[in-house]
């Protein structure tokens, strides 16, 4: 379904994380005329074109829709770029999500950097990019209290997502770590390290 969003957008609900992924990566190898903003969601697709017709915009995007969901579970077509990420494992909450997991804090890290993670969306804040594919065991809830300020390059896990901070912000995800590694830059094209659907690998530094 396609919704009007605004005077200049259409909201395309995609029901899955997959089908956004794909249809924001199709939109931007074939970006219909006037569309200057492509923003993916878990479960929706953003198009703003403020000068777009809006009636062939929305008939593209059914078309693109359309072609896209028919290759959901047929795989992932061309494989996306891998960033790896040094985290220096020594986050205030480190202890007390390993107490949660019933494990060691040397598993803790052990979990957290064997597995690809994929970037889910991004939301909450410039370049605050959801990592997706959170070992189980390290899913935790967020702290009751949040903190005022969370450091920039915050590494943090919360429910079944992991994330790094992109800016000081207050927060409320649990720190495991930090890293060194500039995720958002204001003056970078694109500004963000992240994409959706980019995979995401951290290694302890």
């Amino acid at each position: 379904m396609i919704r009007t969003a605004g005077e200049h957008a259409l909201l395309v609900e995609t029901g899955s994380l997959e089908l956004s992924h794909r249809l924001d990566a199709a939109l931007r190898a074939e970006r219909p005329d006037g569309v200057v903003e492509i923003v993916p969601g878990p479960e929706t697709v953003l198009v703003v074109a403020p000068g777009a017709d809006q009636a062939l915009l929305r008939a593209r995007l059914e078309q693109v829709a359309r072609r896209e969901r028919d290759q959901v579970g047929a795989g992932a077509g061309e494989e996306q770029p891998l960033v790896t990420i040094p985290v220096v494992y020594d986050g205030a909450d480190l202890d007390s999500v390993a107490e949660l997991a019933g494990i060691s804090t040397a598993e803790v890290v052990e979990r957290h950097t064997g597995r690809e993670l994929v970037v889910g969306w991004l939301g909450f804040a410039p370049g605050f990019a959801y990592l997706t594919g959170l070992d189980p065991v390290l899913r935790t809830p967020r702290l009751e209290t949040p903190r005022t300020s969370v450091p920039a390059g915050s590494v943090a896990v919360a429910g079944p997502y992991s994330a790094v901070y992109p800016a000081a912000s207050p927060g409320g995800w649990r720190l495991l770590g930090r890293t060194a590694l500039r995720v958002w830059d204001v003056a970078g094209d694109p500004p963000s390290l992240f994409r959706p659907g980019m995979r995401v690998r951290f290694e302890a530094a």
